[in-house]
């Protein structure tokens, strides 16, 4: 299965991809409404980097541990989720240049579901809707922190809607 959500920002690509190399900015990208705890953030974008999160699933907590497996500083990074809630799963963050002071932010993601063609059947729809208001939000927020006059909101300021 394949999730691709592109936004455009009136931001250039350095700025942009800047965003995803503060040491915060993955804590600013989580949204509040999981119940969630950062376990061990990422300390940089390079390969071989690890970040661990404890998700409430219901009544269940999930750790989740995903891996850095490809970094192109000012391009692209991408991990891998080693433990989780997903049979595979693949994330490219990519950045690139759209004109002057313009550029496109693509989350890409290869997934598949546990539990095969039932996880599918059962899942699908319910994984789609997540992950469309997940990357939703982190593209707000990473518009809200690359756009107009290039101030940042604290990380407890989250996007309005």
């Amino acid at each position: 299965m394949r999730f691709i959500k592109t936004s455009v920002m009136r931001a250039d690509a350095a700025t942009v991809f800047a965003f995803h190399e503060a040491p915060d900015a993955f804590a600013r990208l989580q949204p509040p409404w999981p119940k969630a705890e950062i376990v061990q953030p990422p300390t940089s974008l390079q390969v071989g980097t690890l970040v661990i999160l404890r998700v409430r699933v219901g009544p269940f907590w999930q750790t989740i541990e995903a891996e850095h497996v490809a970094y192109e500083p000012g391009v692209m990074f991408a991990d891998r989720m080693n433990r989780g809630p997903f049979a595979r799963w693949l994330h490219r963050h990519i950045v690139s240049p759209r004109g002057p002071g313009e550029s496109t932010l693509t989350d890409d993601i290869e997934y598949e579901l546990p539990l095969g063609a039932v996880g599918r059947l059962l899942g699908a729809g319910i994984a789609r809707r997540q992950l469309e208001k997940l990357f939703a939000y982190r593209h707000e927020v990473t518009r809200q922190a690359c756009e107009a006059d290039g101030t940042r909101p604290s990380i407890h300021e989250r996007p309005s809607r």
